[in-house]
């Protein structure tokens, strides 16, 4: 009988597969294959997902959770980067994973539905090293996680009439380090301002222990939408973590943070905490009274 669940669904492949074959020969570029394929059902079984299938130098595997498929996918790409019998010549081989999250269908040990076309298709978006997700995926991550996403490009998938924006997940240790408050951090932390309130023509919104993160942009899914020229249709998000209140920047032409004590900084598809009060300017330098500033007070 079929089952209709939501799941996580993740592929993974082995980037240049037939180039590899090519420069070592079936035998040498088999053995390699077959190092990641291994790798890659490891790190899935030990984050308590199943592998649904093996195609050739790709693996289909499932999850109950978002974050046990991102653990499981940040594991295979560090496992195979460090991996000392991957290297073929001056080069390493490299594997490139798509994820999403959804409603699928279970029947006779497979698993089908639109789930797993976009999962598919966000794998073909990747490049090599890269672990490629959707918006779904990311709004159900933990906070942790969510802070090392960061949004890349858009696109328009075979069978979609509409762009979908692309997530890239920073699973890199000197990349999560920088977007990402480590325990110890958060362990040193003895205090943190407990909300944010973000102001804009007439409406607030708040971040604290209910609503941990906001999106601001242009398209109309945005928490806070904000039109004009200079502004991407997913600008930016904060998130509240554990340690700080956190801005990061998704968009073309960066995000400006001016606050009241004179501090003015430029991000740009990158992060930075949010501390007091001042203002936010997307693709511009905020001015006091421009109708398209965005004020923000941190609270006690």
């Amino acid at each position: 009988m079929n089952k209709d669940i939501e799941l996580a669904i993740l592929f993974a492949d082995v980037v240049g597969s037939t180039q590899l074959y090519e420069a070592l020969g079936d035998a040498q570029a088999r053995e390699m294959v077959g190092i990641c394929i291994d790798i890659m059902r490891t790190a899935t079984e030990a984050h308590a997902g199943n592998v649904i299938k093996t195609m050739g130098d790709e693996v289909m595997a499932t999850f109950g959770t978002p974050d046990q498929a991102i653990n499981a996918a940040s594991d295979m790409q560090r496992a195979i980067t460090g991996h000392p019998g991957l290297h073929v010549g001056n080069t390493h081989v490299a594997i490139r994973i798509g994820c999403h999250f959804g409603p699928v269908v279970l029947e006779q040990r497979d698993v089908f539905g639109a789930t797993v076309h976009t999962a598919n298709r966000m794998t073909s978006q990747a490049k090599a090293g890269q672990i490629i997700t959707t918006v779904t995926m990311v709004e159900q991550l933990s906070s942790e996680w969510r802070a090392a996403v960061r949004q890349i490009d858009v696109a328009t998938l075979k069978g979609r009439s509409h762009e979908v924006a692309l997530y890239e997940v920073l699973w890199q240790t000197d990349d999560v380090t920088s977007m990402l408050p480590t325990l110890a951090l958060a362990n040193r932390e003895q205090h943190r301002p407990r909300r944010l309130r973000l102001r804009f023509q007439g409406e607030e919104l708040v971040l604290d222990e209910h609503r941990t993160h906001v999106t601001i942009g242009r398209a109309d899914e945005n928490d806070l939408i904000v039109k004009g020229n200079l502004i991407s249709r997913l600008h930016a998000r904060i998130e509240a973590t554990k340690a700080r209140f956190v801005l990061v920047d998704q968009s073309t032409n960066g995000t400006f943070v001016y606050a009241m004590t004179g501090q003015e900084q430029f991000v740009r598809r990158d992060s930075m905490p949010i501390t007091g009060e001042g203002l936010i300017g997307l693709g511009r330098a905020p001015e006091r009274d421009s109708a398209q500033s965005i004020r923000f007070v941190c609270e006690d």
